[in-house]
Parts: structure tokens; C-alpha cells; sequence
């Protein structure tokens, strides 16, 4: 359900680390929210740690007969949607070793068609290792110590290795950064590239050393927790777990959401006509088609006379491409997000006739050129995993961000309580 109710707590907290280098340009693009800049801190009471339960899914096995309604079906979409927490990539590698048996016959071609009455048996494979090698990539490094790292992701760079991003990734540099060697790399991520959920990564599911807590999408850009220690890691994956973690994301939509804030409860799962993209499902939680995931949003500033908004979003649960899925089930997907309806053409129909005259050609530029979601990971808070201290990061977004924001404020803004 879409519950929208007013959230209190939407006043956005201190923060204790916030680089100097961007203080001032941080406050001059968030004017309402400089009270960034107040240095706090605290120790949380010690709770004991508790053991997370590891599962890989090597060796599952499925043995079923095909029920479907009518015509035929490829194999590998079949055995996807009987198990969960497997990827098709994944699927398809067991199809391709041999894994795989159709009414007593070994299949191994993916695309092969079954139907109603077919017999499969089916043993998910063992996770396939990458190589992860250290790579001299330029990081913007927030906050380090000995135990977590702090980094401002880039947009476009990839967090970690995967079948179609073998390098230049961020686990790359960080190998680098941190004089580590190269490592194996197990990885069950969907073929697209963009399949980036924000859950925490378990061991058997990819843990590079240095650990890569959370992900964000490849467009996306902002902060960005590392371990660099099995307990940190363990400790940090613990507070994602329980939503513990304080993360905030700023977004322009194409159009303004109403009501101005309030929460989306809305299940996300994989989109069942386009499997690179997520939905958000209303009343799927019940029927196991989707993962339950909770939004709260603010509107921040209006731009542009009602073309755009600027957005602040904080997560309670952490689903693949969660903001973006929820913007759209909204009616206000993120500008430049071409994936789920936020396509140039739209942005460009909202904005041509709210922009002045003599910036329409600059507004047509700048939403050519964006290439990406326009949503970027502004805070990040934790509980320091080893000494208890509550650490709150903040960082500006990049500048093809900064730019069309200035121009949509030129062009008309509305400050939002």
C-alpha cells in the first residue's frame, strides 16, 4: 500500500565528518540543510553480536513437473521462477555444465523450450570465481582508519567485479589503495550491469577483502561504507541487516510528488517484462513475487515551476533500484532515468515551456547530455564497529548534478517546509 502520513523525523541530523574542502559548497546548494556542518557524536549502548546464517545455494536441487497454462516456456526463465535467491546467470551456468535434466535426457542450452508435463531435475551449480586485480583508479576517499573506509562513488563506476565489468570497478581500486593482492571474486549478479541491490553482500556471495558492505547502482553516485576487516565487515553487515544504518539520497523527479512527503510501503520484485528492471508490486508480498520495501520522501525544494523537484528519500529497507522503482510507481520517475520512465523526451516536455526563453537551449543540453538517474547518496551514519561511536558522513552531489539543479532553480524555486 501507498501509506502517506507526515514523518517527523525528516529534520535531517548532524553529522560528524564533513570534508572541509566541500563545506561551503555543500551549504551554499543546501541552504535549509546546513545544519550538516554541527559536529556530533555519541556512543550507542553495546548490544551483543549475533551470528548471520551464510547460504550460497550450491547444490539446491529442483525436481518438478512443468505446470504452465499454455505453449512453451525456455528452461532457464522456467527454473528462474521456481527458486529463489538464484540468479538466471547463475541458472544458465548449471543449464551449460550439464546440470540439468529434461525428461531423463541432459539439456544444456539455456533457450531450450519445456511445456506442460515435462519432467525437470535441476542442481544449481557452484558459484563461478573472478579474478578481482588491483588497479590504480583516482578514489575519492571520505573518511579512512584502519577498520572502514569512506568513499564518494562516482556515477558511472561500477562497485564490484562482475561478468560484464571485470575491471575498473571500485573494488579494483580499493584492492590497489589498500596494497592488497589480487583475489577471487565469486559473483551471482543478473548478466545486466546495473543489478546492483543495496542489500549487504554474505560471504559466499561475492566478499572481496576489502569487504563491500553495500552497493549502489552503477548511475548512482555518493557515499559508500568499505570494511577492511572481517569483524568490521561482520558488524556493519549486521547494521544493514537491521535497517540500523542512516542513509539519505537526493533526487530531481520529472514532476513534483504528491502529497510534498510522506512513506511509499509498496513490495519491490524483478519485473516480469523486463528483467534488468524492478516494480514496485502492490499485494505481491503475500504471494512471494516480491521483497517488502519501505521509502520515506520529502520534497525539498520545487523547480522550475512544478517541471521538476528536488527530493530527499530515506530507506528503510534496501531493494534493488528501490528509489527508482517507487519514484515510478509515484508518477515521478528520477530525470535521466531511462530505464524506468524518466526518458529525456519526458523531462524535456515538462521542463521546455516552465523554463525562461533564454534558457531553453541550456536546459536541452544539459537533459541530453545526462546519461544517468539523476539520485545521488548525500548522508551515511553508522556505528563505528569498533568503537561503538555513531560517525554521520555527508558529501555534494557531482557536477552534472549541480548543474541541472542550478539551472532548474534559475528558473523557478520553491522552497518546501
Amino acid at each position: 500500500m501507498l501509506s502517506i502520513s507526515p514523518v517527523p523525523s525528516f529534520s535531517l541530523t548532524s553529522v560528524k565528518y564533513l570534508r572541509s574542502p566541500s563545506s561551503s559548497s555543500f551549504i551554499s546548494f543546501f541552504p535549509k540543510l546546513s545544519r550538516f556542518v554541527t559536529a556530533s557524536s555519541a556512543t550507542p549502548n553495546s548490544t551483543p553480536e549475533t551470528t548471520t546464517t551464510r547460504v550460497n545455494n550450491a547444490g539446491l536441487k529442483l525436481d518438478e513437473t512443468v505446470s504452465v497454462s499454455k505453449g512453451k516456456i525456455r528452461l532457464d526463465s522456467w527454473i528462474s521462477s521456481r527458486v529463489d535467491g538464484v540468479s538466471r546467470a547463475r541458472v544458465q551456468s548449471s543449464i551449460r555444465q550439464g546440470l540439468v535434466i529434461v525428461n531423463g535426457q541432459v539439456v544444456d542450452k539455456v533457450s531450450h523450450n519445456v511445456k506442460a508435463g515435462d519432467e525437470v531435475h535441476c542442481t544449481i551449480s557452484k558459484l563461478q570465481p573472478l579474478r578481482a586485480e588491483p588497479e590504480d583508479i583516482p578514489l575519492d576517499i571520505v573518511y579512512e582508519d584502519q577498520h572502514v573506509l569512506v568513499v564518494n562513488k562516482p556515477p558511472h563506476m561500477v562497485v564490484h567485479p562482475a561478468p560484464g565489468n571485470p575491471k575498473g570497478t571500485l573494488v579494483n581500486g580499493i584492492l590497489h589503495h589498500c596494497s592488497l593482492p589480487c583475489v577471487a571474486a565469486y559473483s551471482n549478479q543478473e548478466e545486466d550491469e546495473d543489478s546492483d541491490d543495496e542489500e549487504t553482500f554474505s560471504d559466499d556471495e561475492g566478499m572481496i577483502r576489502p569487504g563491500i558492505v553495500h552497493r549502489l547502482d552503477k548511475g548512482t553516485s555518493g557515499l559508500l561504507v568499505v570494511a577492511k576487516d572481517e569483524h568490521s565487515h561482520a558488524h556493519l553487515a549486521e547494521q544493514f541487516k537491521l535497517h540500523t544504518i542512516e542513509r539519505v539520497y537526493i533526487s530531481l523527479t520529472c514532476g513534483v510528488p504528491s502529497p510534498s512527503q510522506g512513506r511509499i510501503d509498496v513490495p519491490i520484485g524483478r519485473d516480469s517484462n523486463n528483467r534488468i528492471r524492478m516494480a514496485a508490486i502492490p499485494g505481491s508480498l503475500s504471494r512471494g513475487r516480491a521483497r517488502h520495501a519501505a521509502s520515506r520522501y520529502k520534497v525539498v525544494e520545487t523547480l522550475a515551476g512544478g517541471g521538476s523537484a528536488l527530493v530527499e528519500w530515506r530507506l528503510e529497507t534496501g531493494r534493488t533500484h528501490q528509489i527508482r522503482a517507487h519514484a515510478k510507481y509515484m508518477g515521478v520517475p528520477l530525470l535521466g532515468d531511462e530505464v524506468y520512465g524518466g526518458t529525456k523526451s519526458m523531462a524535456l516536455s515538462l521542463l521546455h515551456k516552465r523554463v525562461s526563453r533564454s534558457d531553453q537551449e541550456e536546459i536541452i543540453e544539459l537533459v541530453s547530455r545526462m546519461d544517468r538517474p539523476c539520485l545521488h547518496a548525500i548522508v551515511l551514519g553508522f556505528e563505528h564497529p569498533c568503537t561503538g561511536e555513531i560517525i554521520k558522513f555527508s558529501c555534494p552531489p557531482p557536477p552534472d548534478l549541480a548543474e541541472i539543479v542550478g539551472l532548474l532553480r534559475r528558473s523557478g524555486r520553491e522552497m518546501v517546509e
